[in-house]
């Protein structure tokens, strides 16, 4: 691994360590996703914001100008995402982590408020929404709540962007090296656990972008076949480390595994569209305990996926319909 400071952090600790993992991401992209938090409130010895090359084609920091005083670089030989976000937490100081990709941006109006919540609520983690459209400010804000309870009464969105969480929480914690597509869900469900309180805002506090090029959008079956793979590692993963967890805290987890076994049943219908292929899955996740689903009143949609998921007719309704439906989407 090279790695080259090209901004010092001094004085006191940062407030926020922003962490941006690239990889083959045009310049100008990486160029707005650094002003984005640039232009946010914070001062300069509140901020540190660590750019991670996973071993690009070309080096962006050359093409970066200015902008290199303001961060520090490090670049390593193609890895993945995981180390990628990884090697940042290591070198990370700041009170609280947000991770970034390269090609999206924080939206200003919407992350202070983010940041607000932070810092009067005293919130462990501050989970916030997505969006690819303009800037919108207007918002709602839940009372804080624990982590525990939280992932027992209700889904949860898996990526690691859409939230901003303590530092020191998340202790030993690390993305699972070798995972590229999927790997926030593993390390999420996790950190959520660990939170005594968690706020929620619907703030569209981050702007994404649909690149064709990303690895996440390749739509060859090769590539989905891999994504699908990578899903199930985390199922296992996870599944694999309840038997650790305290009563209450592997409820929630277990409520965690089902709903994502769902939606990786729901993925292998409408990627593959191969009974064969299902039938070889479903055959795996039942001798490791995962299917049949477990019969639990989650939401309508999981009490509806489950019936219909525990007959061969059923699947065969499913195998029909769920393509088409995703394809109308």
């Amino acid at each position: 691994m090279q790695a080259k400071s090209t901004h010092t952090q001094s004085g006191n600790q940062p407030f926020v360590s922003f962490i941006i993992p690239v990889y083959n991401v045009p310049t100008d992209m990486v160029r707005e996703c650094i002003e984005s938090i640039l232009k946010l409130s914070l001062r300069n010895n509140e901020r540190e914001i660590i750019l991670v090359d996973d071993g690009s084609d070309t080096a962006p920091l050359q093409m970066l100008g200015e902008l290199t005083d303001k961060i520090i670089y490090i670049r390593q030989k193609n890895s993945g995402v995981s180390a990628a976000r990884n090697i940042g937490l290591e070198l990370a100081h700041g009170e609280f982590i947000q991770f970034i990709d390269g090609d999206d941006m924080l939206l200003q109006a919407a992350y202070e408020h983010v940041l607000d919540i932070l810092r009067y609520e005293k919130a462990d983690i501050v989970m916030f929404d997505f969006t690819n459209k303009p800037e919108v400010v207007s918002y709602e804000d839940q009372p804080a709540i624990t982590g525990t309870k939280l992932m027992r009464e209700s889904n949860i969105h898996g990526s690691a962007c859409g939230l901003i969480f303590r530092r020191r929480m998340a202790g030993s914690l690390r993305f699972t090296r070798g995972i590229r597509y999927g790997e926030d869900e593993e390390f999420t469900a996790q950190l959520i656990l660990r939170a005594e309180r968690v706020s929620r805002t619907t703030a569209k506090a981050y702007y994404y972008r649909m690149r064709p090029a990303s690895a996440v959008n390749a739509a060859d079956l090769r590539s989905r076949l891999s994504r699908l793979e990578d899903s199930k590692k985390v199922i296992l993963n996870l599944y694999e480390k309840t038997d650790t967890l305290p009563l209450v805290e592997r409820k929630a987890m277990q409520r965690r595994i089902a709903q994502l076994t769902m939606d990786y049943i729901y993925n292998v219908i409408t990627q593959t569209q191969d009974r064969h292929y299902l039938d070889r899955q479903l055959k795996e996740l039942s001798q490791k305990g995962l299917f049949p689903l477990p019969d639990q009143d989650y939401t309508a949609k999981y009490k509806w996926f489950r019936r219909m998921t525990n007959s061969g007719f059923g699947l065969t309704i499913l195998m029909r319909t769920l393509p088409m439906l995703n394809k109308e989407r």
